[in-house]
């Protein structure tokens, strides 16, 4: 596998995990704010992590792209809170996606973590996901970043706060170095402004060519 197409990453100590009142919040602030903050997941294998380029906002049942549109049910329950909650959850019958719960309980929203660059474990991670020669393509969407960290459904409901499955505090991006997209992969509320990535970051995943971006307001 060659390596040289990823760039070192950032260089901070990590923190203590979030706060639950970090999550506590509006969903688009929360989404803005993980960006920078490191996804860390702790197995018998070790720990892997990366810190997150690229997210989006669900911000609750009037949102017909949000699971929450459905109601309150026993796939959707997690996202009712508590916030800094994991809500993980299954598609395609293949991918899980990782998602952090957000506002206050009974207010179903949460965040979809759609990218990371690795800043450690990477080992584990080209093990886990060994049809992979690029290291740019081993986390760079929610499907391939959940089979680098080895998160599934026993992660489902678990606080963020403690492993095995923590979001830490680490050097934040600044204003200037985000973009806010409309979602990928959606057909309803699908022009909604509410995903946040790193400007030019290789782990993040491709964006469609006709959507518009713009930089987030300071």
């Amino acid at each position: 596998m060659t390596s040289n197409a990823a760039p070192k990453a950032r260089r901070s100590r990590l923190g203590s995990p979030l706060p639950t009142s970090f999550y506590a919040r509006d969903t688009e602030h929360v989404a803005r704010d993980l960006l920078g903050m490191v996804l860390e997941c702790r197995t018998r294998d070790g720990v892997a992590a990366g810190r997150i380029v690229e997210t989006e906002a669900y911000i609750g049942e009037h949102d017909l792209a949000c699971h929450a549109a459905a109601g309150r049910t026993s796939r959707t329950e997690p996202l009712y809170g508590p916030p800094g909650m994991a809500y993980v959850y299954f598609i395609y019958g293949m991918y899980w996606c990782f998602n952090a719960v957000t506002r206050e309980a009974g207010q179903p929203s949460a965040v979809l973590v759609r990218a990371i660059e690795p800043v450690a474990g990477v080992e584990l991670m080209r093990a886990r996901r060994r049809k992979v020669r690029r290291d740019v393509d081993l986390t760079n969407g929610p499907g391939k970043l959940c089979l680098a960290l080895a998160i599934d459904g026993r992660h489902n409901r678990l606080p963020l706060q403690r492993p095995p499955i923590v979001i830490r505090e680490a050097e934040p991006f600044s204003d200037a170095e985000i973009e806010v997209t409309p979602r990928i992969g959606i057909s309803k509320s699908a022009d909604w402004p509410l995903r946040w990535i790193v400007r030019g970051n290789p782990f993040v995943s491709k964006t469609p060519a006709h959507f518009p971006k713009r930089p987030h307001p300071r």
